[in-house]
C-alpha cells in the first residue's frame, strides 16, 4: 500500500482535532461539543455502572456474584422439548388427531408447514422415565441425565420470536435477531475480565459434525460486535493444532520470540500516541495472549495426566478429539484454568423428516459429556460457581411435518426446553408448564421465560444487573438485553 493512503486510511476523529484544533473557529466548537457528549456519556456510565467504570474495561461486579464462569451448551438446530424434557403423557390420549384451531389460534408457521393441510399431533416415540429425589422426568433418549436430575432446573416455559435458525440462535447468543450486537460471552469478558494471564476470557469449542444437514454455525454467534475487539470468543479447533501457528514455524527460540514482541509491543506502543486507536492497544494485547497460548494450550488439551476414573465417566469419546464428550472435558480444564466464558456448540438437531431415526443419534453424542459435565464439577467443588446452560434456539411442534410414518417435527418458538445446573440455580426443579398439547404456555406472563429473562439471570448469577451492565456506542446505551428482560428469580436459590 502507498504510505500515503495508509496514513490517510489510519487518521481518527481524535488524530483530526489535535492536528488541526487551532486552524479555525469552528473546530475548537467542534472539539467543544464532542467533548460535552463524551463527558456526559461517562457521567452516566458512572451513574449506571459506579465510580471507576470505564467503558471496554472490567469493573467490579454490580453486587456479590454467585458464578464465576459460564459453560454454554449450545444444542444448534433445536432439539425437540417433546422427546427430551418436557413430558407430556396428555399426548397419548391426542395422538393421532388433528391439532385444534382453538390450540394454533392461526400462529406463524414457517414455509415448511403453512401449506399442509393436516396437522396431525403426534405423542413421543420415546418412553419417559422418573429419576432423583426430586422425581424429574427425563426421557430415555437422554438416560445419562437421569444422574444429574436433582442437580439440573429445567425449563419448560421457554419462549422467543424468532422462528427460522439463523436469527433465532442469534437472538440467543447477542439478545438480537439481527448480526452485528456483540455476544453473550464478549458481555461476560467486558464486565468481569479475565481470571486467567494465560488463556482468552471467551473460549468456543465446535464439536465434529455427524450431521449432513446441520445449521451451519458463524463466527460472529462468538463476536464483540461494537465492543472491543479483545472480547471475542478464540476458537480452538477440533482437529490438527487447537490454535493455528501453535508450534513456531521458525524454530526461534523462546528468548528471540520474547524480544521480538517486545519491540512489535514498543511500535504499537509509539503508533497509539500518534493515532489514539483504541484497537492498537487491542492488538498489542493479542500478540501477548497469542505468545502466552503458545506455551498454556499445549499443556491444557494435554489429557494423558487425567485418571481413568474420569474417561469412565465421561465415556471412551471423551479420548477423540472434537467430540462432544471430548470437549466438555476440555471445557472444564478450561474452567479449572480461570477462563469467564467457555461455549460448546453441537448441531445436527434439525429434523424435518425421521426424527425417530435421527433425534437418537444425535441425542447419544450429547447425552453422557453434557451429564458428566455437571457430574464432574460437583465432585470437584465447581458447580457452586460455575453455571451450565443447555439448551437450542426453539422448540419443536407437536404436529407431524411431511410423512406420517418416517415424520420431522417443525420450528416452534411458542414452547421449548432447556435446563440450567449450578451457581444458584435451584436443582431438581421444573419451572414452568405446557398446555396439553405442549404447543403453548400455561401462564405464559408469570412463568414464561424470554430470551431477554434468560441472558438477564445468566448475567444476574455472575453478578451484574443487566440494566446497568452497558456500552455507549454511536450515541446511546447499549446492552445485551436491549429494553427488555426479567431476572427468574423463582429458579434462584
Amino acid at each position: 500500500m502507498d504510505p500515503l493512503d495508509e496514513y490517510r486510511l489510519n487518521l481518527t476523529r481524535r488524530h483530526f482535532l489535535r492536528r488541526s484544533g487551532g486552524v479555525s473557529l469552528g473546530v475548537p466548537a467542534l472539539m467543544s461539543l464532542f467533548g460535552s457528549t463524551q463527558m456526559a456519556g461517562a457521567a452516566s456510565l458512572a451513574e449506571n455502572n459506579g465510580p471507576g467504570y470505564e467503558p471496554g474495561k472490567p469493573g467490579p461486579t454490580h453486587f456479590p456474584a454467585k458464578a464465576k464462569r459460564v459453560i454454554y451448551l449450545c444444542q444448534s438446530g433445536a432439539p425437540s422439548q417433546i422427546e427430551t424434557f418436557d413430558y407430556k403423557p396428555s399426548l397419548e390420549k391426542l395422538d393421532g388427531m388433528e391439532l385444534p384451531d382453538s390450540i394454533r389460534m392461526g400462529q406463524r408457521l414457517t414455509g415448511m408447514t403453512s401449506r399442509q393441510k393436516s396437522f396431525p399431533v403426534a405423542q413421543s416415540f420415546m418412553p419417559f422415565q422418573q429419576y432423583g429425589e426430586s422425581g424429574q422426568w427425563i426421557s430415555d433418549l437422554m438416560p445419562h441425565h437421569g444422574a444429574i436430575a436433582d442437580d439440573i432446573c429445567i425449563v419448560n416455559s421457554m419462549y422467543t420470536e424468532a422462528i427460522n435458525h439463523d436469527p433465532a440462535i442469534t437472538f440467543f447468543q447477542t439478545g438480537h435477531q439481527q448480526p452485528g450486537r456483540p455476544s453473550l460471552g464478549a458481555w461476560a469478558s467486558y464486565g468481569l475480565g479475565s481470571e486467567s494471564t494465560n488463556l482468552p476470557a471467551y473460549v468456543v469449542l465446535l464439536d465434529k459434525n455427524s450431521d449432513t444437514q446441520a445449521q451451519p454455525i458463524y463466527s460472529r454467534l462468538w463476536g464483540s460486535g461494537f465492543l472491543p475487539s479483545n472480547h471475542q470468543g478464540v476458537k480452538l479447533r477440533a482437529a490438527g493444532d487447537p490454535v493455528l501457528f501453535l508450534n513456531d514455524p521458525t524454530h526461534s527460540s523462546d528468548a528471540e520470540r520474547r524480544r521480538l514482541l517486545d519491540d512489535i509491543a514498543t511500535l504499537n506502543a509509539q503508533r497509539f500516541g500518534d493515532v489514539g486507536d483504541p484497537e492498537i492497544e487491542t492488538r498489542i494485547a493479542a500478540y501477548e495472549m497469542a505468545y502466552r497460548m503458545q506455551m498454556s494450550v499445549p499443556e491444557l488439551t494435554d489429557i494423558s495426566s487425567e485418571p481413568e476414573t474420569t474417561f469412565e465417566l465421561y465415556g471412551p469419546d471423551a479420548k477423540i478429539p472434537g467430540t462432544h464428550a471430548a470437549n466438555c472435558l476440555l471445557a472444564r480444564r478450561l474452567a479449572e484454568r480461570g477462563v469467564r466464558f467457555i461455549q460448546i456448540y453441537h448441531r445436527g438437531w434439525d429434523h424435518h423428516s425421521n426424527l425417530p431415526g435421527r433425534h437418537p443419534g444425535i441425542a447419544k453424542e450429547v447425552d453422557q459429556g453434557s451429564a458428566a459435565l455437571v457430574q464432574d464439577l460437583k465432585r470437584r467443588g465447581m458447580l457452586e460457581d460455575t453455571l451450565i446452560v443447555w439448551g437450542g434456539e426453539f422448540g419443536r411442534t407437536v404436529y407431524k411435518q411431511g410423512n406420517p410414518k418416517t415424520f420431522g417435527r417443525d420450528h416452534h418458538p411458542r414452547c421449548f426446553s432447556i435446563y440450567l445446573a449450578g451457581a444458584g440455580i435451584q436443582g431438581g426443579l421444573r419451572y414452568g408448564q405446557t398446555d396439553d398439547f405442549c404447543y403453548n404456555i400455561v401462564d405464559r406472563e408469570n412463568s414464561g421465560v424470554h430470551v431477554h429473562d434468560l441472558n438477564a439471570t445468566i448475567l444476574h448469577q455472575l453478578g451484574f444487573d443487566h440494566t446497568r451492565l452497558t456500552y455507549f456506542f454511536q450515541g446511546r446505551h447499549y446492552r445485551l438485553t436491549d429494553v427488555h428482560g426479567r431476572v427468574v428469580d423463582d429458579i434462584l436459590s
